[in-house]
């Protein structure tokens, strides 16, 4: 698919239901649209009344063999007992194409939001960080990127200032605030940390909490330090988040150690 079908605009539900017959599934249901940014995610009932998620990745976003390394790594997760969604495998792979479109097909899995003012789930959540940390400190990504100033800050400068949606009178000042900002980062930024695979997208919105927590969405999962899936889990002012940091950290090292870096 080319770059002119960026957009979804082409996904229709009758595609969304061709490409989900292509694999054997017949819908007997309507598609109820779920939350994502990137992607479109609907879920619905088979002949059979099993529910699932069919998952549309974007566009160009991914390339296949990226999207595979986050389906492997679930697996890997869930082969080690650790509560993650992954796809299903269909016809000897996770990763199918239809029309253009690449799709997977993962389980239903039910339960509410995580409560980011719950110590009690906050202690649990830690420590499957830390187990999903020990595995993913094995071997890194190979396709995916490792989270660094070129993806976060010099090519997204780029972006915002070539945009013809800036107004004039605003560029010059947001020019001058994105150069201090990355002189800021620049500072204090170093790469002397393990990089390991993560989430990267650890929010309370991809933790589904049902007689304990299960990790949605891997979607952005990508090499980098492992604080990058602990700082997500904070709220509150600067005192309430150094508390909860201290206990994040205490669970967390019963299975990974934190670099001090």
């Amino acid at each position: 698919m080319d770059n002119a079908a960026f957009s979804f605009h082409a996904l229709s539900p009758e595609l969304i239901f061709d490409s989900l017959l292509s694999i054997g599934i017949r819908i007997d249901s309507g598609l109820t649209a779920l939350n994502s940014y990137e992607n479109r995610v609907y879920q619905f009932h088979d002949e059979d009344r099993t529910r699932y998620v069919a998952k549309f990745y974007r566009p160009c976003r991914w390339s296949n063999e990226q999207i595979i390394e986050e389906h492997q790594f679930t697996k890997q997760l869930v082969d080690a007992e650790i509560p993650a969604v992954s796809p299903l495998t269909i016809n000897n792979t996770t990763l199918h194409e239809h029309e253009g479109y690449l799709f997977a097909l993962f389980p239903s899995v039910g339960g509410r939001q995580y409560e980011v003012d719950n110590l009690e789930q906050m202690e649990s959540v830690a420590m499957l960080l830390g187990r999903i940390h020990q595995l993913g400190a094995k071997k890194p990504f190979l396709h995916r990127p490792t989270i660094g100033l070129e993806q976060y800050l010099y090519q997204p400068q780029e972006i915002i200032l070539s945009c013809h949606f800036i107004p004039q009178k605003v560029q010059s000042d947001l020019k001058t605030i994105l150069a201090q900002l990355i002189k800021t980062v620049e500072h204090y930024w170093h790469n002397d940390w393990q990089p390991i695979r993560l989430h990267a997208d650890c929010h309370a919105g991809n933790i589904l909490w049902r007689d304990g927590a299960t990790f949605v969405d891997f979607d952005d999962a990508r090499n980098g330090p492992a604080i990058q899936d602990l700082w997500m889990l904070l709220y509150g002012n600067q005192q309430e988040q150094r508390l909860q940091l201290d206990m994040l950290v205490e669970m967390y090292q019963e299975f990974f150690e934190l670099s001090e870096s």
